[in-house]
């Protein structure tokens, strides 16, 4: 079998792999709404009393008198076309309230993504090209207490140092304009990053000095190849795989800890949008949530397999070996 043939067999696993996930996933996402403590139609009257005929006719209106696997097929057929339902709470349908909220997530995300690619992956660097000396202790004390700070006690450390106290920054809202929202999601961006830029740091480091030790490093010194030159080709260039790998599947996960951050800011985001809709029961917006955070962290789980042997061509060596 050719290497084109395997890569393409891989291709295809991977998808049915993807697809299958998904799928669990998706009956999972429905079906937590049945695990919900008390009758769906009792949240949706939002407290008042009602008759056993109104009940009946909200089950009705909402499907919730149908057999399980019935509206589960439903839904699951509206999700494939883009539709998710209508919101509880709202009154619209799901995909517009999400996506209303969409750009002040990706925003976030994105800076935070920065921040772990260009301090994380620095850091690391930095680390193990000075290992044992005084900065290599003094990068690892701060990554042992990055790692160990949640972000909700890194986003309540920001807003009073930097909010309160010195008054550099924005502490709420999401900010109007280009500049007026970027200079609103620096805290924010920070505080979700802290504990993914020491995972990344740690990673980078370990990865660095796993390269630094390989013999054709050594021989490459020993022939009086300049460091920098041996770094960048050989020790960096395959240090990048592990580096690569950890940091997308880390940025694919922010989108829950976006909830917690979202809410210590007061942005109006889809993090935020998540805990308004679970303290509201509404289970539309927490079901296209949840299945659109499985599916991006999939999704990007995939593009790494395939990504990751274009990196570092030793995996596809043994891929082909295998």
């Amino acid at each position: 079998m050719s290497r084109t043939t395997t890569r393409a067999v891989g291709v295809v696993s991977r998808l049915a792999g993807m697809a299958a996930t998904l799928l669990v996933t998706s009956f999972l996402v429905f079906s937590s709404l049945y695990l919900a403590p008390g009758d769906p139609a009792s949240f949706l009257v939002r407290g008042r009393s009602a008759g056993p005929d109104e009940l009946a006719q909200i089950r009705h209106r909402y499907g919730f008198d149908e057999p399980f696997f019935v509206r589960y097929w439903d839904w699951l057929g509206g999700v494939l076309h883009g539709d998710f339902g209508r919101s509880y709470v709202f009154h619209q349908d799901v995909g517009s309230v999400i996506w209303s909220r969409l750009p002040a997530t990706l925003l976030l995300i994105a800076a935070s993504a920065l921040l772990i690619a260009v301090v994380g992956v620095a850091a690391g660097i930095v680390g193990a090209l000075r290992r044992g000396t005084r900065t290599d202790s003094t990068l690892m004390l701060l990554v042992t207490v990055g790692a160990a700070a949640p972000a909700f006690v890194a986003a309540l450390l920001l807003r009073s140092l930097f909010g309160v106290k010195l008054g550099w920054f924005p502490t709420i809202g999401n900010g109007t304009g280009v500049l007026d929202r970027l200079h609103h999601v620096v805290l924010p961006a920070i505080a979700l990053s802290v504990t993914f830029m020491a995972m990344v740091t740690r990673v980078t480091r370990s990865s660095m000095l796993e390269e630094l030790g390989r013999e054709h490093v050594e021989v490459a010194v020993s022939r009086g190849t300049p460091r920098w030159t041996v770094i960048r080709r050989h020790v960096l260039r395959n240090a990048l795989g592990p580096i690569v790998t950890v940091s997308a599947l880390l940025v694919s996960g922010m989108l829950v800890s976006t909830s917690i951050v979202e809410t210590a800011f007061g942005m109006s985001g889809v993090g935020s949008l998540l805990v308004t809709s679970v303290n509201q029961m509404d289970f539309q917006v927490v079901q296209a949530i949840v299945l659109l955070v499985v599916a991006a962290f999939v999704v990007v789980n995939f593009l790494v397999d395939l990504v990751h042997p274009l990196i570092d061509p030793r995996v596809a060596a043994a891929g082909s070996a295998r």
